[in-house]
């Protein structure tokens, strides 16, 4: 029982910022892992953040460590990615997913996806 609509998404020349935002709502929500991934045209969707229950550490992708972080704010309901430095690599949706228990870090271990968000970014 869970339901996530991202948002914040658009077009953004390369260098710039961008702040995703993932509203929840559900039972336990906050002791649910957290996750970004995104899908580029043509491409399989990709891990891009990772976040456990509130205090947890966090993980993220490679290409993204030192631009991107994930954080949360359990009395909002709201799972956050701040991207910073964007590159034209970084254009694709982006989706936030839920993950009731561990069952894996792949895109088939999460349970609950929302729609995505479009990042376009522009040379």
């Amino acid at each position: 029982q869970v339901q996530l609509v991202e948002s914040g998404g658009g077009l953004v020349q390369a260098g710039g910022s961008l702040r995703l935002s993932c509203a929840a709502s559900g039972r336990t929500f906050s002791s649910y892992a957290m996750g970004w991934f995104r899908q580029a045209p043509g491409k399989e969707r990709e891990f891009v953040a990772r976040i456990g229950w509130p205090g947890a550490s966090t993980s993220y992708a490679e290409s993204v460590k030192g631009r991107f972080t994930i954080s949360r704010d359990s009395t909002k309901n709201t799972v956050y990615l701040q991207m910073n430095s964007l590159k034209v690599d970084d254009t694709g949706v982006y989706y936030c997913a839920a993950q009731v228990r561990y069952r894996g870090t792949s895109p088939d271990a999460y349970d609950y996806w929302g729609q995505g968000t479009q990042v376009t970014v522009s040379s």
